[in-house]
C-alpha cells in the first residue's frame, strides 16, 4: 500500500514538473547589448522621456549636482540645471503633460538622509527655446526631506506633481509624524504661486512610490511602500482614500500583469533591503494581496524595481537592482536580475543575472529606446558611477 501510494506521488509530482518544465520552454530567456554612455557622480534620479519631441525616448538624470539629459540616439549629453541647492539633488519627474510632445522637468534637491526638519527642496524648470541649453529653476514650497516625485494625470486630463518625502518632519527613524505627500497643481504661469493639497500624512519612512491606473477612470492613482507596508490611494469625490495592500516594510514598488492577466506588485523589502517579492491582487479585490513568492532573499541594498514585457510574451517581468553599498550591510555585490513567471499564475520564476559588480545600482527605469518595440533597461551607478543602457535583443 505505502509503496503503491509512493509510485503515485512519485508519478503525480513527474508529471508536475515536466508541464512546468514544458510552460517554461514558451518564456524565451532574456538576450542584451550593453552600451555605457557617460560617467557620472550618484545617478540619483532617471526618467526617459522625450525632451526635444523628435518622438524618441531620451534619457534624463538627476545626478549629484546636474540635471541633464542625453539624445537619442546618439546620447549626446545636456547639462540644463546645475548647483540648485547646495546638497545634492535627489529625485527627477519628466512628462510631457501639455501634450506638445516634449516632456516638462521637476527636481527634488538639498538631500540630507537624516535631517527631517528644514532640508529639503522643489524646483520646476522652465525650458528655453534650444532644450540643450540651460533652463530655469523655479522654487517651489517643500516640506523636509523630499526624496521622489512623479507626474500623475487628473480626470480632466490635466496633470500635477505629487511629491513624497522619506521621513515625517521632525521624525526619528521612523517614529513620529508621518509624511506629507502633496500634490502641487501647476499655475499657467509657471512661475507664480503653486498650491498644493494633501493626499495623505500617515506613513513613515517611505523610500518609493508610483502612479497607477487601475480602475475604468482617466485618473491615475498611487502606490506607496512605506515602513507600514504598500498603500494604495485614489481619488474620490471627497478627496483622497487609501486601502492597504501588504504588511511587509517596503522601500521599492512597481506594478505588472501577470500570464493569467491577474495584477501584481514587486517590491523591494524593506527600505535599502535584501529582499524581492511578488503579491498577487485578491480576487475580489479587497483585503492584503497574497505574497506569491520571494524573489530573491540575498541582494544587498535593493534600490530599484522595474515591470515590463521584456521577452514579448504578452505579460510582465520584473528587474530588481541593488547597489551593495548601505553601511549597515555586510559587503556584497552589486547587481542586476531579471524576473520572469514560469506559470500563468506566478507560482515559480526564474531569475537572470543581467549584470553584477560593474553597475551598482541607484536607479532603474525600462522603455523602448530604439523603436523595435521591445522595452530597454536603463541602470545609473552609484559607486561605480557610470550610466548604462541594456538593448533589449530577445
Amino acid at each position: 500500500m505505502q509503496h503503491n501510494a509512493m509510485k503515485r506521488l512519485t508519478a503525480i509530482f513527474a508529471l508536475s514538473f515536466s508541464l512546468v518544465v514544458a510552460h517554461a520552454g514558451d518564456r524565451p530567456e532574456f538576450r542584451w547589448s550593453e552600451k555605457e554612455i557617460d560617467q557620472i557622480e550618484i545617478g540619483y534620479g532617471l526618467q526617459l522621456e522625450d525632451v526635444d519631441g523628435d518622438g524618441k525616448r531620451d534619457i534624463l538624470l538627476a545626478d549629484k549636482r546636474t540635471v541633464q539629459w542625453y539624445r537619442n540616439p546618439g546620447w549626446e549629453k545636456h547639462v540644463i540645471a546645475e548647483d540648485l541647492t547646495k546638497r545634492d539633488n535627489v529625485c527627477i519627474a519628466a512628462r510631457d503633460i501639455d501634450g506638445d510632445g516634449k516632456c516638462e522637468v521637476a527636481v527634488g534637491g538639498q538631500w540630507n538622509f537624516l535631517e527631517t526638519l528644514k532640508d529639503g527642496a522643489v524646483h520646476y524648470l522652465v525650458p528655453p527655446a534650444d532644450r540643450t541649453k540651460k533652463w530655469t529653476p523655479v522654487k517651489l514650497y517643500n516640506d523636509p526631506s523630499v526624496h521622489r516625485m512623479h507626474w500623475i494625470r487628473g480626470s480632466s486630463g490635466a496633470y500635477s506633481l505629487v511629491v513624497k518625502p522619506l521621513r515625517g518632519r521632525g521624525s526619528v527613524d521612523g517614529v513620529g509624524p508621518g509624511i506629507r505627500i502633496l500634490e502641487y497643481l501647476k499655475p499657467a504661469d509657471p512661475s507664480s504661486e503653486w498650491k498644493t493639497e494633501l493626499i495623505s500624512d500617515f506613513l513613515n519612512l517611505s523610500h518609493n512610490f508610483h502612479p497607477v491606473n487601475w480602475d475604468d477612470d482617466t485618473e491615475e492613482e498611487l502606490i506607496v511602500a512605506a515602513k507600514q507596508g504598500v498603500w494604495y490611494h485614489d481619488r474620490g469625490e471627497e478627496g483622497w482614500k487609501t486601502r492597504q495592500l501588504t504588511e511587509h516594510f517596503a522601500g521599492e514598488i512597481r506594478d505588472g500583469v501577470l500570464p493569467n492577466g491577474k495584477r501584481f506588485i514587486a517590491t523591494v523589502e524593506p527600505m535599502h533591503g535584501s529582499s524581492c517579492a511578488a503579491y498577487v491582487e485578491p480576487d475580489d479585490g479587497k483585503g492584503l494581496w497574497r505574497r506569491l513568492a520571494v524573489l530573491d532573499d540575498a541582494i544587498k541594498d535593493g534600490h530599484a524595481v522595474a515591470c515590463a514585457d521584456f521577452l514579448g510574451i504578452g505579460s510582465d517581468q520584473i528587474v530588481v537592482g541593488w547597489r551593495a553599498m548601505h553601511p549597515r550591510d555586510v559587503p556584497g555585490e552589486p547587481g542586476i536580475k531579471l524576473f520572469t513567471p514560469l506559470d500563468d499564475a506566478g507560482e515559480t520564476w526564474r531569475d537572470t543575472k543581467i549584470s553584477g559588480a560593474e553597475v551598482a545600482v541607484e536607479d532603474i527605469k525600462a522603455a523602448d529606446l530604439n523603436g523595435d518595440g521591445k522595452p530597454d533597461i536603463v541602470a545609473a551607478a552609484r559607486q561605480t558611477k557610470n550610466l548604462r543602457i541594456f538593448f533589449n535583443e530577445t
